[in-house]
């Protein structure tokens, strides 16, 4: 199930998207202002972003050069072409002027997930010495290959997508779950285990930290 983050503090939009988005078969996740949208960021990591540009406290245009990796579509009052383009500039992958057919919205909030699932077929993700294929599905670390189970794999994605974010357990098990359902909380640890074993024996170091009753990120150290 595809999570759609919604930042918006106008309660009867963000109700009327909530209601849309889960007809639809999405997770929407609410946040009513830029710095609540950094909070629920840091925990977790949407497929994609409706983002307002008039929050209470960090604006949509501070926090978009923030939000690098995920498809956003901005979603404004502000009709000026020259806004438009800058915003489009500044990392915004799609503008909707509200008010907005929800109907049109659905399809450019597809069009923009289809994109996003075919320049993710080929990319290369990184961090630290360790290195993931997702073409390929192969992994190095240091350049030394890394061998993984189908589920440490997976996990590893998840935590290269957002490196330097603390990924809670539950977010890994709902991202994984569609791959490896075998994986359950109780096992989860024990598939991180290996995973950091495996990369330390290729790489010489530990990549991957545990952050005590939160979750897991890469090691920056």
């Amino acid at each position: 199930m595809k999570t759609i983050m919604i930042i918006d503090d106008d309660i009867y939009i963000g109700q009327l998207l909530e209601e849309a988005l889960s007809r639809e078969g999405f997770r929407p996740v609410r946040a009513y202002s830029g710095t609540e949208a950094l909070l629920l960021l840091a925990a977790q990591r949407p497929d994609l972003i409706l983002l307002d540009l008039m929050l209470p406290g960090l604006s949509g245009e501070e926090l978009l050069p923030k939000l690098n990796g995920i498809p956003v579509i901005v979603l404004s009052a502000k009709a000026d072409v020259g806004g438009k383009v800058n915003l489009l500039r500044s990392g915004a992958d799609d503008y909707v002027t509200k008010p907005f057919d929800i109907d049109e919205l659905l399809a450019r909030i597809e069009v923009q997930l289809r994109i996003a699932a075919g320049s993710g077929s080929s990319a290369v993700l990184s961090f630290r010495g360790v290195e993931m294929d997702t073409s390929s599905r192969s992994v190095t670390a240091e350049c030394a290959p890394v061998k993984l189970t189908k589920t440490e794999y997976a996990i590893l994605k998840q935590l290269l997508l957002s490196p330097t974010r603390v990924i809670t357990k539950s977010h890994i098990l709902d991202m994984i779950s569609e791959d490896t359902p075998d994986c359950m909380e109780s096992s989860l640890k024990v598939h991180i285990s290996n995973l950091r074993r495996k990369l330390r024996d290729a790489g010489g170091k530990d990549y991957i930290e545990s952050v005590w009753g939160i979750g897991f990120k890469m090691r920056e150290e």
